[in-house]
């Protein structure tokens, strides 16, 4: 019995440390088997990936997502405008939460104010917009006389271009020809599309923001359970809270300003005895959200407005001047003192970001590209991995 107890104990001490007989003296070990060339390629798969594999990936993801972002235009946009919209509004929601209404309440407040007034703002500058555009055929013959009487020479020059333009088809001209004209008192299939799709998107997004104020930081409290670690969660508190409050401050604080810039456009207009001046400045309060392209389209549409009002080039050259110097007051003074160096973006990296989304977007990804730059900011100077972002971002 003794014998087969010492077999036993044997046999599990050398299960437990091979390599070791039942006397604790080491075995040899045998030599390691050759890898075979099926064993190296096995191994060569399991090496860790090379950068450039790396990169390759990045590079197909980013292609992947552009590509996503365009085709996906009508349900990702929406989304997009509701979440910016949400996150400009969400103070307005607290505040009323401070007064103990309930925030489905509140949002349906703060969402029938801001339709009411769009309405109502649509409905009085629309009217004048639309008598305007009804006579645009005329005001641009006018406008090409004016132009003609003030510039002589460029006249000329015109005129020339225009005769080249018509040597190969004088001949043409001389013999007659019959015209056949077709009317049709159908609107167009591309209008009607094209309004159909603004409504409906305008429809998700009123009620997409609706859900969003309503629900309060029920997504925020999602993202948090969802983190692993509490350093996770802790890091994407801070990161929602603050691109929350950075884009808030942001498009509350320009939309202020460009109110403040329309309305003084408007005063000027007025005072310099140009019919429509409240359309003209809204207009141009519009235009200001737009970086860099919107002025310069504003300073070209009322130097064309001033040489339809009025008779001398002095007097137009006004209106547009007017603009240029609230513009300029307002970028180099009022919008640094208000928004701080928080949101002092590299210019260069906002001209092409507002290439892009226009490209991608049409005009609301002119109006979401500095807020979107603002949010990846945010994100990059939170996260290290992403420094380089931050400092190719920052001016």
């Amino acid at each position: 019995m003794n014998r087969r107890f010492d077999l036993l104990n044997a046999l599990r001490a050398r299960v437990a440390a091979p390599g070791v007989d039942a006397n604790g003296v080491p075995e040899s070990q045998p030599p390691p088997p050759a890898i075979r060339p099926a064993d190296e390629a096995l191994v060569a798969t399991a090496l860790p990936v090379r950068p450039q594999s790396t990169k390759a990936t990045l590079l197909l993801v980013l292609l992947g997502s552009i590509a996503f972002f365009y085709f996906a235009r009508p349900v990702v946009l929406p989304i997009v405008l509701a979440c910016a919209a949400g996150m400009t509004l969400k103070p307005l929601i607290r505040w009323l939460s401070y007064c103990r209404i309930p925030p489905a309440v509140s949002a349906a407040v703060v969402l029938c104010v801001l339709v009411s007034g769009i309405a109502i703002g649509f409905f009085e500058l629309g009217h004048p917009a639309l008598t305007w555009m009804n006579e645009a055929p005329r005001h641009m013959a006018e406008l090409r006389q004016k132009a003609h009487k003030f510039f002589p020479r460029a006249a000329r020059f015109s005129e020339a271009a225009d005769a080249v333009g018509n040597l190969g088809v004088a001949d043409e001209q001389q013999q007659p020809t019959t015209s056949i004209e077709l009317k049709t008192s159908r609107v167009p299939s591309g209008l009607v599309n094209w309004t159909g799709t603004f409504l409906a998107g305008t429809g998700e997004t009123l009620v997409l923001l609706y859900l969003l104020l309503a629900s309060g930081d029920l997504f925020l409290q999602k993202l948090v359970h969802v983190m692993p670690t509490l350093g996770d969660k802790k890091r994407a508190v801070e990161i929602s809270k603050e691109i929350q409050q950075n884009i808030s401050n942001y498009l509350f604080t320009v939309s202020l300003i460009n109110l403040g810039l329309g309305v003084a456009v408007s005063a000027g207009l007025y005072f310099m005895g140009v019919p429509n001046a409240a359309m003209w400045g809204m207009l141009a309060a519009l235009l200001n959200f737009v970086p860099y392209f919107g002025p310069v389209a504003g300073i070209i549409v009322l130097a064309g407005l001033g040489l339809l009002t009025f008779d001398t080039l002095w007097q137009a050259a006004l209106l547009p001047f007017w603009y240029f110097l609230l513009h300029a007051f307002e970028s180099n003074l009022i919008t640094p003192i208000l928004l701080g160096r928080r949101f002092t973006l590299n210019p260069v990296v906002i001209f092409v970001s507002l290439i892009f989304w226009t490209w991608l977007w049409g005009v609301p990804g002119a109006l979401l590209s500095v807020p979107i730059l603002v949010s990846l900011k945010v994100v990059a100077d939170r996260l290290p991995v992403l420094a380089p972002v931050s400092e190719v971002l920052t001016s």
